[in-house]
């Protein structure tokens, strides 16, 4: 399933300006500087590769998202860059890449075991020897959701000039086997009436990763708690991993 936010056109193009450029994007960056070949998992509009061609990266840069406005948003921007839509599913690659990511907290839209293996498997599949697998989770310790509050609005200025506020609301009392279900709410300057998306995100703990990553064949070698590198503690923000084949 493809979250609405996502898949409209109209809110993908706001995405960009929602999440501009930060620490943990950065991070990354340094990462792809190092890969001649690299595969994005959920590259959304695709912001991560197209920083690093516009930066001289040479080499092949693959971005797979199942969102059509998402990859509306990335082809627009850098035409050289091989857009693919779809999941994991729609293509097999054989150690093609030299470093494979998903971030933007992508990892949690995948909802089911089965949707985690199939994930890690073909990441795993399209690593070639000696490449890395990395990705970030939020860690469900820092209880990030209770901060997911009504009054917490987001305001940012669209395309168009008009200002555009975004809140969020969890729905239930929180994390439900892992999954926290919350809506998100936007709201323009002119719009008839606000336009409600319904999301839902899975948290996993350190170990919970670590199990499902050794399953597919893969193993921690780096983990960390912020985008620092700080150490990874109970109630650290993130948990960024990064793996290779075991």
């Amino acid at each position: 399933m493809v979250d609405h936010a996502f898949a409209d056109l109209s809110l993908a193009a706001l995405y960009d300006r929602l999440n501009p450029w930060g620490p943990g994007d950065a991070f990354y960056l340094g990462l792809l500087r190092e890969a001649g070949s690299v595969l994005d998992i959920g590259c959304g509009t695709g912001q991560l590769l197209r920083r690093a061609r516009a930066e001289g990266h040479r080499g092949r840069l693959m971005g797979l998202d199942p969102a059509a406005a998402m990859l509306v948003q990335a082809r627009r921007e850098r035409p050289d860059i091989e857009w693919v839509l779809g999941d994991v599913r729609v293509r097999h690659w054989e150690q093609d890449f030299d470093l494979v990511v998903m971030t933007g907290h992508a990892f949690q839209e995948l909802l089911t075991d089965e949707d985690i293996r199939t994930c890690l498997h073909a990441a795993r599949a399209a690593l070639r020897d000696g490449g890395r697998f990395v990705f970030e989770t939020r860690n469900p310790g820092a209880r990030a959701w209770e901060r997911w509050t009504p009054d917490r609005v987001h305001e940012i200025i669209a395309a168009d000039g008009t200002a555009v506020r975004v809140w969020h609301e969890v729905r239930g009392e929180g994390p439900d086997r892992g999954r926290v279900r919350f809506t998100e709410t936007y709201d323009g300057d002119g719009w008839p009436a606000p336009r409600v998306v319904h999301s839902v995100l899975r948290f996993l703990d350190a170990g919970a990763l670590e199990d499902f990553l050794t399953e597919a064949g893969l193993r921690v070698v780096e983990q960390y708690g912020d985008w620092g590198r700080g150490p990874l503690t109970p109630d650290s923000p993130e948990i960024v991993t990064v793996a290779r084949k075991a």
